[in-house]
């Protein structure tokens, strides 16, 4: 089958919105879909009018509440509203609807024959936004009416595995046009790669339109520029990046762009899923041959490797993963791009006689503890589960603490260099608090250094806190850049830079 095609899926509240964003993004997608039921009742009556408004096919739909639209005023009224918007057909068919979409069980015979009649393709589509849809040949077969309808089956997966039988299960399927995905942040992948469901459109959503639920859509300039959407074949290696949630990640525009600028045909896409072994089932299901691991699969992921490298074995966490007859290997590159940020941020990587508090006891925290004895540095790792700071800080002769107001003292003891290795303020957009700052109870006195390990946003909240008292502060994008370029070599083979490090 051909390249799945872009549709972008517009939500404003007059046509003449949803006009103006074609026009931006005309140049990413092929297709705009018109959801009727976000403009107003005004905006309604005119629907005939959009096709010729705008350059590119477009898809007359009018989704019900129950498949996800916000149309409430009945089907006696959607009715006439799709009759409205196929009416009066130009003999020019670039200035009517392309298409219609029309639910499975929405059966109007003389909708229908005027769509064919003006040769209008109809979209028979199958939502099911709380559970996932399976036996999709069947289903797909029964949907096609008249033999002439595009099945469209869209439905929310439970679990990562629900994605992957949608993957398996239309990996053969060639016989004729359909669509298919998953939604929510889980189905995300099946937008990216629905060339590998031989799926006729993808759908995208203009970054401005926050109507749709969220479904998973990606903006059409993401899908294009980090995720090189229409470059993608069978021929394509593909990688990914898994943890959960996983909200937001910046490795895939990293990998990505090392790939294009490499001349490699490869990908890296968003895998998300609290269970690792879901994971790797998805991974071997559509070929991958590798993954970045993050929070929280760093150290459960080690019970699924057949081999571990020495570094990652000391550490007794893995980051990077990849595939081979035996199974799978594990690596870490953590270790790597901390040291080498860190030792940039200092000027030094003698640390003899400075003391380090490392908040945390994670995965990440596993890598920075390894790299700080390596340098000598005195430490005490700081965790609100004490127990795990304890375990970690006894394979490497720390002192631990817990994590609570009541470590402040110890805190300020270990305060020459704070290495901040949790989640928490990942994604803040608030002043310092106790839900995004790990040591909100601890006063800078100017003196300390702080690297944090997360780079969204660029200053997090202890950040600020430390920067306003005169430290000098660091965030993780060059730990993530560095640990990725070393994670692409393991991967392709290949040096990520071809000179010095910026």
């Amino acid at each position: 089958m051909k390249q799945p095609l872009i549709c972008m899926t517009l939500t404003a509240d007059t046509l003449e919105e949803d006009a103006a964003l074609v026009r931006k993004y005309n140049q990413y997608i092929d297709i705009a879909e018109l959801r009727v039921d976000f403009l107003t009742e005004d905006e309604q009556l005119y629907v005939r009018r959009f096709p010729s408004m705008v350059n590119i096919p477009c898809v007359l739909t009018i989704r019900r509440k129950i498949d996800g639209g916000i149309f409430t005023s009945g089907e006696i009224s959607r009715t006439m509203l799709f009759g409205r918007g196929l009416a009066f057909a130009a003999q020019n068919p670039a200035r009517n609807f392309a298409y219609v979409d029309f639910e499975d069980d929405f059966h109007v015979p003389s909708l229908q024959d005027a769509a064919l009649a003006f040769g209008i393709k109809i979209i028979r589509s199958c939502h099911d936004m709380e559970k996932p849809v399976t036996n999709l040949r069947a289903r797909c077969d029964e949907m096609r009416k008249t033999g002439y309808e595009i099945p469209k089956i869209a439905f929310m997966p439970s679990t990562l595995a629900d994605v992957t039988n949608l993957f398996k299960e239309a990996e053969n399927m060639t016989e004729y046009e359909h669509i298919f995905c998953a939604m929510g942040p889980m189905g995300q992948i099946s937008r990216i790669l629905s060339y590998k469901l031989n799926s006729y459109f993808t759908y995208v959503s203009p970054e401005e339109m926050n109507g749709i639920p969220a479904v998973g859509h990606l903006d059409p300039v993401t899908l294009n520029t980090v995720y090189n959407f229409r470059d993608l074949n069978s021929h394509t290696a593909l990688y990914g990046i898994t943890g959960w949630p996983l909200v937001k990640t910046s490795n895939p525009e990293i990998h990505n762009a090392g790939y294009k600028e490499h001349n490699l045909n490869a990908v890296m896409v968003p895998v998300r899923s609290p269970s690792i072994t879901e994971v790797l089932d998805l991974a071997r299901q559509i070929g991958m041959k590798g993954l970045a691991v993050t929070v929280p699969h760093k150290e459960t992921v080690l019970e699924e490797l057949a081999e571990l490298d020495l570094e990652a074995g000391e550490i007794g966490a893995s980051n990077t993963i990849i595939r081979k007859n035996s199974g799978w290997a594990g690596y870490n590159t953590d270790a790597y791009g901390f040291r080498r940020a860190f030792i940039e941020f200092l000027g030094t990587d003698k640390l003899r006689h400075r003391k380090v508090a490392i908040i945390g006891a994670g995965g990440a925290a596993k890598a920075i503890a390894y790299v700080i004895k390596q340098l000598g540095a005195h430490a005490c790792v700081f965790n609100r589960t004490i127990a795990h700071a304890k375990t970690l800080a006894e394979r490497y002769g720390f002192a631990y603490s817990s994590l609570d107001s009541e470590a402040a003292d110890k805190l300020e003891h270990y305060s020459d260099i704070i290495i901040q290795t949790t989640t928490k303020g990942m994604n803040a957009s608030t002043s310092s608090n106790e839900d995004n700052d790990p040591i909100y109870f601890y006063h800078f006195n100017g003196t300390e250094k702080l690297f944090d390990i997360i780079y969204v946003p660029e200053i997090t909240p202890v950040m600020m806190r430390a920067a306003e008292a005169g430290c000098k502060v660091c965030n993780g994008m060059k730990m993530l850049k560095y640990q990725g370029y070393k994670q692409f070599k393991i991967f392709t083979g290949v040096d990520y830079e071809n000179s010095d490090a910026e």
